[in-house]
């Protein structure tokens, strides 16, 4: 038995709107970026008070904080060029 091919693929117009929505999307971007740098700067702050303190805890969870916020700042500025990357990928599976 012999399957028909189905074939498709992704368009820039066959949403109204699609311009606006890529406009969020990139605000978006913004918005969790400027969050990223507030979360460095608060962890760094923790971070510094809890070893000037002599407290571990917070000295740790300073650095965490800090390591989660540039991990998040890391994947909202290569969010792009991940997708296109896994969609290149599945496009590519036959």
């Amino acid at each position: 038995m012999h399957l028909p091919s189905v074939d498709v693929t992704p368009n820039t117009n066959g949403l109204p709107g699609l311009a606006a929505l890529e406009k969020i999307v990139g605000a978006l971007l913004t918005f969790g970026l400027v969050a990223a740098v507030a979360g460095v700067v608060i962890s760094a702050v923790a971070w510094a008070i809890g070893s000037t303190s002599s407290n571990p805890h917070i000295a740790g969870r300073g650095k965490n904080g800090v390591l989660i916020a540039g991990a998040a700042a890391m994947l909202i500025g290569a969010a792009n060029t991940l997708i296109t990357f896994f969609s290149s990928a599945g496009a590519a599976i036959r």
